[in-house]
């Protein structure tokens, strides 16, 4: 029975009333499932996050009694638009997402779908296990979305595919029947026949059709060449012939192997029981062979292929270029020499050194013997790691391109026999030439697949008709060579619509009727497969619009404006993995492992407003408030995205739009201009700190700030080190200097706070023989930036560099202490500024003091002579800015110099303060639950002598009050280090 709008929207709230879960009918949630990783757009009609089965079961009841759909998703990383639709989305990432057991014996795990394939792995690694496929999304795409796409990825060529590696599968059927699919004799699967039930159903009709000797026959003529293990293209019937019930061999059947790459079309997947591998042999090597053509690569990879391989991977011009723009990626072309067209990256693992270097050695003769390589370095250990980051990172830094062209997901999934693959690509280089269009060529070559994009501009109504031609010319020419058209990205909306031609009409219509078998009323994720969706409709940008005119106080003219910014987002989704697989990126994710909390999300909805929203100023939206609430700016996106979404900074530009209709609450006006109060407060330390600390007067003064009750206030320094300055000059005003003078930047936070911090600088650095010039009058404007007060800020950051200009140079740098309020001059200022040109000498002269002084232990000025030989451990937690805009090894190596102290990086992210955010009420709660996710426990753990070493004051702050730990700027523990 179908519903009007109001009588659905009626509905739909009664049912959230009693769902099993999280239901949301809201703007701000149905335009964030509106999009995955491809290039299409569909408002959903709700999302669902269901606790159970339970929820699961009561949706295919509410989709079945009144007309509408069911869209499976876990992590959205689908490209070919899997995960979008006009019914229920049915996020399952957030809560089934648990091992359910792990069987050592047999080697098998079974797991609910919304369990990450990286995480599984590590669960399993010290079991001696793992789980084969792996796709380039691998630290955050889902086990329930590699069984729905079939997914392979680069251990396809040892490992074989996800429909390899299921043994069983629960699912809940389209009545909400409860079946387990898993393997079965012949007389199994005859008494399943029998059953008066859908599963019954089901069974006897595919016996009947595949029992017919003209269907079999049609299969064998139209599925793509037997040798090609990626293929994903319509449904998997030609997987379930080859067994006792259809008289081919005695094996017995599974309809699991249909069941994967089905897409959700066909059943709910809510637990997956996977045949697990040994551990790959522990010793590694990989051959990195240049090319100066794109033919002579693709003409190696045969004879590659004819060594035991367990990676062999293309990665083009066009890629590469991109890693040379990218503040992650660039220095992990350490490997790459001069200028090459395509590289293969050939991957040899063994259990001894001895065969290891025999494998190489014939390798590299083969590749020297056939005379297409320039040059083969050998890659070991971490350098493999990197080069592989570089391969997986491909998808992600192609949305890294200015401007309206992009690198189209529409035929990169075309998968050839290997003795295909030159003429293939031949052609399909003829055939790009011909639409004057320039392409990508990246991934999988030993599996005969590349991920092949045209570059168009899918906001031109060009560009869609190329979308298409190109498309259905490409679907032509890989049938002509027999290949799959959906080699493991899947058919989706892009490329159902060519399945006919991919398989003929007789095989699509057997098809329609195993979907019409399972679903008869075609609850599940409708659109994809069979009845298809147009590949060249609903896509996220409307063709021929016309384009917005946004604008900010900030400049964002390096991504022809902030709207471009935000469609840099491509929806690969890098922003959604977990604490666990390293990094910094999304830290509100992490603890909440809400989509709303990604940077996709931000990206997604801050385009969506400034496409869609009538309002004069466009920033003025409910919804954008909401999604940049928990971003608490740590600036990780900016480095970890492969493709730069720097949603600190669109975040800062928000603020200041909506406030300029909305106005600014106390609570951030006081955050905001904070500078302003503490300088006034630090002429009466002692009071106000006894103020801050009483708790009747603390509690007062967070009342009317808006602070958590439970944050301990910070106190000024009794001394400002502008005070304690006088005398420290007294004291060195005869001093000898041996080597150049610096400025030292004592920030707002340092001079009224830290000022005992600013003088263990100052004494370090004059201990150490260096001449310092003190910047103490000039505020970084870090506060007013993160709360939106922009036009106090560029007078703030023009009044700096205009001070600056004549003073900064390479012979004399500006160094800073406090990460957050330094790290401006090469970050926002560039935005902010008028005066560009000395904005950008200033920042390229501007370092972290950790910065400097390792920069001085290379050049020989700074020994571990000048320091203790005492014996200390020291743990590392560093300030997320200088993780996104420096680099945390800086930090290591100075604290290192001493030649008997031992420091280690605690792999921490963000410690969840984030200047003011984690003082605020409405965000303590968040912030404490990042806190506790890596950083609380490595410091509670660390012996009670262990000095724990954090640059910024916030996570200072953070640390003292989620652990009661002191912890100590890398100054102050290298200046006690002094001798």
């Amino acid at each position: 029975m179908y519903f009007c709008g109001v009588q659905m929207k009626e509905k739909l709230l009664q049912f959230k009333e009693i769902f099993d879960g999280d239901f949301h009918i809201d703007k701000l949630h149905k335009t964030l499932y509106a999009t995955d990783a491809s290039v299409y757009r569909k408002i959903p009609l709700a999302v669902a996050y269901p606790l159970s089965e339970i929820g699961i079961k009561q949706l295919i009841k509410f989709a079945s009694e009144h007309g509408t759909s069911l869209v499976p998703r876990t992590a959205g990383t689908s490209l070919a638009g899997q995960c979008v639709g006009a019914g229920i989305i049915v996020d399952v990432s957030k809560y089934l997402n648990k091992i359910l057991s792990l069987d050592l014996n047999n080697r098998t795990v079974t797991v609910q779908p919304g369990v990450i394939r990286d995480e599984l792995n590590a669960y399993l690694e010290p079991h001696g296990l793992f789980f084969g496929p792996n796709t380039s999304t691998s630290n955050r795409c889902m086990i329930g979305g590699m069984v729905g796409n079939n997914s392979s990825g680069t251990t396809s060529i040892q490992y074989g595919v996800t429909r390899d590696k299921v043994l069983k599968l629960k699912t809940l059927l389209s009545d909400g029947e409860e079946v387990i699919f898993d393997s079965l004799s012949e007389e199994d699967f005859k008494n399943k026949m029998k059953l008066n039930s859908l599963e019954g159903k089901i069974y006897k009709t595919l016996f009947a059709e595949l029992s017919s000797e003209t269907i079999q026959q049609a299969i064998e003529d139209e599925f793509p060449k037997p040798e090609i293990h990626r293929r994903n293209t319509g449904y998997a019937v030609d997987s379930l012939l080859d067994n006792s019930v259809f008289g081919t061999s005695e094996a017995s059947i599974n309809v699991c192997s249909l069941l994967c790459g089905s897409e959700g079309t066909l059943a709910f997947s809510t637990e997956i029981t996977l045949q697990l591998d040994l551990l790959p042999p522990p010793l590694t090597a990989m051959v990195v062979a240049h090319y100066n053509t794109l033919e002579s690569c693709l003409n190696d990879v045969s004879i590659a292929m004819q060594h035991n391989l367990h990676t062999c991977e293309m990665i083009d011009d066009v890629i590469l270029d991109c890693t040379k723009k990218n503040k992650k990626y660039e220095s992990y072309r350490f490997f790459v020499e001069g200028s090459p067209k395509a590289l293969l990256l050939l991957e040899l693992k063994s259990d001894s050194a001895e065969d290891l270097q025999q494998q190489t050695t014939d390798l590299l003769k083969s590749l020297q013997k056939s005379g297409h390589s320039y040059s083969l370095p050998v890659l070991k250990d971490a350098e493999i790691d990197m080069a592989m980051e570089l391969r997986k990172a491909g998808l992600g830094l192609l949305g890294n391109m200015i401007g309206d062209k992009k690198a189209v997901a529409c035929i990169e999934d075309t998968a050839v026999a290997l003795s295909d693959l030159p003429n293939y690509i031949g052609e399909f280089t003829k055939l790009m030439s011909d639409y004057n269009q320039s392409a990508v060529y990246y991934a999988h070559a030993g599996a005969g697949e590349l991920h092949l994009r045209p570059i168009l501009n899918l906001k031109d109504n060009a560009g869609v008709e190329y979308f298409r031609k190109i498309t259905t010319d490409v679907a032509h020419l890989v049938k002509k060579y027999r290949g799959s058209f959906s080699g493991e990205h899947g058919d989706g909306i892009v490329r159902s619509e060519f399945i006919p031609i991919m398989v003929g009409n007789s095989l699509y219509e057997l098809f329609g009727r195993i979907k019409n078998a399972f679903d008869p009323l075609q609850i599940f994720n409708p659109g994809k497969i069979i009845n298809a969706n147009k590949m060249d409709e609903s896509l996220r940008y409307e063709a021929g619009r016309e384009e917005p005119e946004i604008e900010t106080l900030m400049n964002f003219s390096d991504s022809e404006g902030i709207l471009r910014l935000a469609e840099s987002c491509n929806g690969s989704g890098d922003c959604r993995k977990t604490e666990k697989a390293g990094g910094a990126m999304c830290p509100s994710y992490h603890a909440t492992r809400n989509e709303k909390d990604t940077t996709r999300a931000r990206a997604n909805i801050l385009r969506e407003i400034l496409t869609t929203n009538d309002s004069v100023n466009k920033f003025n939206s409910k919804e954008l408030k909401e999604v940049f609430d928990l971003c608490i700016s740590c600036k990780a996106c900016a480095s970890e995205c492969p493709s730069n979404v720097d949603m600190a900074t669109a975040k800062a530009e928000f603020l200041y739009q909506y406030n300029k209709v909305n106005g600014v609450s106390f609570s951030d006006k006081l955050f905001g201009k904070s500078s302003q109060y503490t300088k006034k407060s630090a002429r009466f330390a002692r009071i106000s700190n006894a103020l801050f600390s009483n708790k009747i007067s603390s509690r007062f003064i967070k009342n009317i700030a808006g602070v958590a009750s439970e944050r301990t206030l910070p106190h000024n320094s009794i001394k400002t080190f502008s005070k304690l300055l006088q005398n420290k000059q007294n004291e060195v005003v005869n001093s000898d200097f041996k080597l150049k003078k610096v400025l030292l930047f004592v920030d707002e936070f340092s001079n009224y706070l830290d000022a005992d911090i600013a003088s263990d600088a100052y004494d370090l650095l004059t201990g150490l023989g260096y001449q310092i010039v003190v910047i103490d009058h000039l505020d970084s404007a870090r506060a007013l930036i993160s709360k939106g007060f922009l036009e106090e800020a560029k007078k703030h950051a023009n009044d700096n560099i205009e001070y600056l200009k004549q003073l900064v140079s390479k012979e004399v740098p500006l160094i800073g202490i406090e990460p957050s309020a330094i790290l401006s001059f090469r970050d926002e200022y560039l935005r902010l500024a008028d005066d560009i040109a000395s904005a950008k000498e200033i920042a390229s002269n501007t370092m972290l003091v950790e910065e400097f002084l390792a920069s001085e232990v290379v050049n020989g000025n700074i020994t571990a002579s000048s320091f203790t030989s005492e014996e200390k451990k020291i743990k590392i937690h560093v300030h997320c800015h200088q993780k996104s805009l420096s680099n945390q090894k800086v930090t290591f190596d100075i604290l290192n110099l001493p030649k008997n102290y031992k420091p280690t990086i605690i792999p921490s992210g963000c410690c969840g303060m984030a200047g003011s955010f984690g003082y605020e009420k409405k965000h303590y709660k968040v912030s404490m639950q990042i806190g506790e996710l890596r950083l609380f426990p490595a410091v509670r753990k660390a012996e009670s002598e262990t000095i724990i070493a954090a640059n910024g004051t916030s996570c200072r702050h953070q640390i003292m009050d989620g652990t009661g730990t002191k912890a100590q700027h890398p100054v102050t523990i290298l200046k006690n280090a002094l001798i």
